[in-house]
């Protein structure tokens, strides 16, 4: 089962205006300061620039986590699963297995298609069972078919220059403002308002991208293994651990505001909601291998607190 053609334009409609939004700023904003045939050289620049720089070493990424390699002897099921999605999603290598001693659930994924790796925690671990931890899976499978990390390192680089041409231009404003008041200058009021307020839009459009990724990646795994509930289940148990549930019921709306702009993942309702509107999940050979188990490692021990540090 894949989502429908209609969810999918929807997504991929709504990335690309937010996409373009992120864009005129940078060439409004820029423009304002440099002209615009050096904003169109500055544009070119930065995605060549992100094209060719090196990316920094996994190897460092995940010795930060202290993370360990999961292979078929340690994790055979999950590993399998992983290869059935990638092979699913097309991806030309598959994604290497990372454990996490953390008891915080989560999953992340790192990479390129080419050459990537997925986290998972031993608290997600513990905590989901196969259905749900496959979906999870496809989930982090998506975002790397879908080049999500590119995309938002994109976005991160535009975020960055528009913030360091408004403080251009409003250190610029600033030292001619004597010739302001003698009207020797005369400068629009829109020019110091858009300087001020650009970086904070840019980071709204920038949020909103992510969130947008989030679903995309939610329909991606769905298409994957054909079982949205899978998916949905994992959402909800997440939330719930996350303190979320108690929340609700004694402090509702008091932790995060709702509907929030400030937020890099949709609210779990939401994404749920999605999941539940797509078709009935197909026969069960279409389902990938639900990993079950964990891995023979120890559980990481609590979070101390050691004086000159906060957590280790």
């Amino acid at each position: 089962m894949s989502p429908s053609l209609r969810h999918r334009i929807n997504n991929l409609a709504q990335s690309a205006l937010i996409f373009a939004g992120m864009i005129a700023i940078v060439w409004v904003v820029v423009g304002l300061i440099a002209g615009p045939g050096l904003t169109a050289l500055v544009m070119v620049g930065m995605v060549l620039g992100l094209l060719a720089a090196p990316t920094v070493p996994r190897r460092y990424l995940l010795s930060a986590y202290d993370a360990r390699p999961l292979g078929p002897r340690d994790f055979p099921a999950g590993v399998a699963t992983v290869a059935e999605l990638a092979r699913r999603a097309g991806l030309p290598r598959r994604p290497t297995l990372w454990y996490v001693p953390s008891r915080l659930p989560n999953a992340f994924a790192m990479g390129r298609p080419e050459d990537s790796a997925i986290c998972i925690t031993d608290g997600l671990l513990r905590l989901l069972d196969g259905r749900e931890l496959a979906g999870v899976l496809a989930h982090e499978v998506a975002h790397v078919a879908h080049r999500d990390l590119w995309i938002m390192a994109l976005a991160d680089g535009m975020s960055r220059v528009v913030s360091i041409a408004s403080w251009v231009g409003q250190a610029i404003l600033l030292v001619n403002l004597p010739l302001f008041l003698l009207g020797a200058e005369v400068v629009p009021w829109t020019v110091p308002l858009v300087l001020i307020f650009a970086p904070t839009l840019m980071a709204l459009l920038q949020l909103a991208l992510s969130r947008n990724r989030e679903f995309d990646a939610d329909l991606g795994a769905v298409r994957l293994t054909g079982d949205p509930e899978g998916l949905a289940r994992a959402l909800r148990k997440l939330e719930r651990r996350r303190g979320r549930f108690w929340e609700e019921i004694f402090l509702p709306g008091r932790r995060i505001p709702e509907p929030s702009l400030l937020r890099t993942h949709p609210p779990t309702e939401d994404r749920i909601a999605r999941l539940r509107t797509l078709a009935i999940p197909g026969p069960e050979d279409r389902k990938p291998p639900r990993p079950t188990g964990v891995p023979g490692f120890p559980p990481p021990p609590p979070p101390r607190f050691r004086r000159g540090s906060f957590f280790f």
